[in-house]
């Protein structure tokens, strides 16, 4: 076979090179879930638990309005199900290069279906502030990558009892929305600070299930931010929390009926330079 020119070389080890970090991105994907395994779990024991007790109850009734309130019941609990299936469906699934219009406020909410057992389980209040409904030209999936990872690093932050804010906003003279994740635990101290975003750094070691303590979580982050345009900034204080603030360029709302009326009239047809800042408060 004839050698490759230098040019080819370098073109596929940069395929390589991708192919790897699209490897590393869903694992990383996969060891978050692996964080809310447990909580997931009781979760699931708690609706069939539901389910089976009032579908007894239901059949015992002859009272046709207690039985009612029993289907209902069932429904509510078969409806919180599907809800957590399709978020984590979604999340797991192999993330792709593709980037449309999201609402943010939207993939923030999906994201907290599925960790807000996981922190009822450790005792953490939730604070959400919806200020606005921003859109913004994202891959989904790993927005929403980024936001669990940096929920679950909050949570492990803190004690029980603290409280856990997230908070939409938007900046409409700035073209920007931001989403900030911002904890009350022991903050971040100045000498570890400046490396958090470094890959394989880590201050964490790996719990008894393996997980975390790689040190590729936040170096993630970043790097999911910089090709979304963004940018990732860090606010902490030792012995008062730290704030996590992603900003990303916002973008006019999808016009859903153009989008109906394309549909309609096609079924009538006959033939048919990003950076990252870190900075300590004081």
């Amino acid at each position: 076979m004839p050698s490759q020119s230098l040019p080819e070389v370098i073109e596929q080890q940069r395929k390589e090179i991708e192919g790897l970090r699209q490897q590393l991105l869903q694992s990383q994907k996969m060891g978050s879930i692996g964080e809310l395994a447990s909580s997931m779990t009781h979760e699931f024991n708690n609706i069939l638990t539901t389910i089976i007790n009032y579908s007894k109850l239901g059949l015992r009734q002859k009272d046709e309005q207690a039985r009612d309130k029993a289907f209902d019941r069932i429904l509510n609990a078969s409806q919180r199900a599907a809800k957590i299936t399709t978020g984590l469906l979604a999340y797991s699934r192999s993330s792709e290069s593709r980037r449309d219009p999201h609402n943010l406020s939207k993939l923030v909410r999906d994201v907290i279906i599925l960790v807000e057992k996981d922190l009822k389980v450790h005792r953490i209040h939730l604070d959400t502030q919806y200020l606005a409904e921003p859109y913004a030209n994202v891959n989904a999936g790993q927005v929403q990558q980024v936001l669990l990872n940096l929920i679950v690093n909050a949570r492990q932050a803190m004690v029980a009892g603290r409280t856990l804010t997230i908070k939409v906003s938007e900046s409409v003279d700035d073209q920007c929305a931001e989403i900030s994740i911002r904890d009350q635990g022991s903050g971040i101290s100045p000498e570890v600070l400046p490396r958090i975003f470094e890959r394989f750094y880590t201050t964490k070691t790996a719990d008894d299930h393996g997980q975390g303590g790689t040190g590729l979580g936040l170096s993630l982050c970043r790097e999911v931010m910089e090709a979304h345009g963004g940018r990732i900034r860090v606010e902490t204080a030792v012995g008062h929390g730290t704030q996590f603030s992603l900003r990303f360029p916002t973008v006019a709302p999808p016009d859903f009926s153009l989008k109906s009326a394309s549909k309609q009239e096609s079924s009538e047809s006959p033939t048919g330079s990003p950076s990252v800042a870190a900075a300590s408060l004081s």
